[in-house]
């Protein structure tokens, strides 16, 4: 995969038509939201099926964009990665699967998600092992999409989940440290919330406790969000949950994560 070294556009007036080109063609990686957003996703699939000979699956996948109630660039980029895995699970092409996983373009890639998080036939443990890759890409965009892919399969099989992404926490690897919080967020961004959580956040203490003094700033805002998720149903339990890590851990990752977590309780 390439490293992004661009800083990117600061605005999309900013992009530069050559840039916007390269993405839409799928020869470089989005530097940057602004370019992730100004993405033109359908442009980029026709790129991506006629390179590798698939065009027969167009048809079908535009079908499942035009269907939309609500066109968004998350809405596009899951209904493209559900009609790729539909139609490469029809054609036996797991071939093709495995070009978007590893392709170049991170937008492809976060196609690639979507062909896990649909899969029915994947156990949660399955499922879950196929996703850390993208949990761990190198792309702020895959890394966001990667667990909100599979965010359905980890709240229908809560228990298991979080079992497994407990072991998570003591990753090498920062980005599947903070996948395993940023995936059980009891509220989350654009998603589905997971209401067991949000009446019993100490469900994901096994998740929490380890995190409580990560290193890495990404880790730490993962958490201190995943409580403020929480203090919207249980303050009570936030509050003394901040009170005991205080207590038991001095370190200044510990004091970041609670300030974080404590923003908009009221006294």
């Amino acid at each position: 995969m390439i490293e992004v070294k661009r800083k990117g556009a600061r605005s999309t007036k900013d992009l530069s038509p050559a840039i916007l080109k390269q993405l839409n063609c799928g020869e470089v990686e989005t530097a940057n939201l602004v370019e992730w957003l100004a993405i033109d996703q359908r442009s980029l699939l026709v790129h991506i099926l006629k390179q590798h000979k698939r065009i027969a699956y167009l048809k079908p996948v535009l079908v499942a964009i035009d269907q939309l109630k609500t066109q968004t660039v998350k809405t596009i980029n899951e209904a493209i990665g559900t009609a790729l895995f539909e139609q490469s699970f029809k054609n036996g092409d797991q071939q093709f699967l495995k070009i978007l996983s590893q392709h170049q373009a991170d937008m492809a890639r976060c196609w690639a998600t979507y062909t896990i998080g649909r899969n029915h036939e994947l156990s949660i443990e399955q499922t879950l092992e196929q996703i850390k890759p993208f949990a761990a890409d190198t792309h702020f965009g895959v890394r966001e999409i990667s667990w909100m892919a599979v965010r359905h399969k980890i709240k229908d099989n809560l228990f298991s989940s979080i079992s497994i992404l407990s072991n998570w926490t003591s990753h090498e690897n920062k980005n599947v440290r903070r996948f395993s919080s940023e995936a059980t967020r009891p509220r989350g961004v654009w998603c589905q919330h997971i209401d067991l959580l949000k009446n019993k956040p100490e469900l994901a203490l096994e998740i929490l406790e380890p995190l409580r003094s990560d290193p890495d700033r990404y880790v730490q805002d993962s958490v201190g969000n995943w409580l403020n998720d929480a203090s919207k149903t249980k303050a009570d339990f936030v509050r003394s949950l901040c009170e005991r890590w205080e207590k038991e851990s001095g370190t200044k990752e510990t004091k970041y994560i609670i300030k974080k977590a404590l923003r908009t309780i009221g006294s």
